[in-house]
């Protein structure tokens, strides 16, 4: 079992707090010095890389660097992410669905899906109604 040091949970409640957002490092490390834990950005991101290797929180990597979420499911088994492309809301998707897409892929198409590392994106429920309102007018 990883030790767990104080800026480790510092780091993890951070996240823990915000469940549908994804922060950057730089965003996790104001937000605990506004909180009066300061924190500095190479300890964040050496946090933020051991908590994703024991499942407790998501990188999602994008074109202009990488984005952290706390995990729902603390690690206890592989979710996908659905990703709003409007609003940029995360959420953790926890569907048997899915495990059987990710059956065929393997069977039929010998490709294995990393559930831990795959992010849908579309339009969340609101923004698409908002999308829909504006496209009727």
């Amino acid at each position: 079992m990883p030790y767990n040091t104080r800026q480790r949970q510092a780091v993890l409640r951070c996240l823990e707090r915000r469940p549908e957002e994804a922060l950057t490092a730089c965003e996790i490390a104001a937000a605990l010095r506004r909180d009066q834990c300061p924190v500095g950005l190479a300890t964040v991101y050496r946090q933020l890389e051991r908590l994703e290797e024991t499942g407790r929180v998501h990188r999602v990597d994008t074109g202009e660097g990488a984005l952290y979420q706390f995990c729902v499911h603390g690690g206890a088994r592989a979710c996908f992410l659905l990703r709003c492309e409007t609003c940029g809301r995360m959420v953790h998707l926890d569907c048997s669905h899915l495990e059987e897409l990710c059956r065929h892929l393997a069977a039929d198409h010998r490709f294995r899906v990393d559930p831990r590392r795959t992010i849908l994106t579309g339009l969340c429920d609101a923004c698409g109604r908002e999308e829909a309102s504006h496209g009727a007018t």
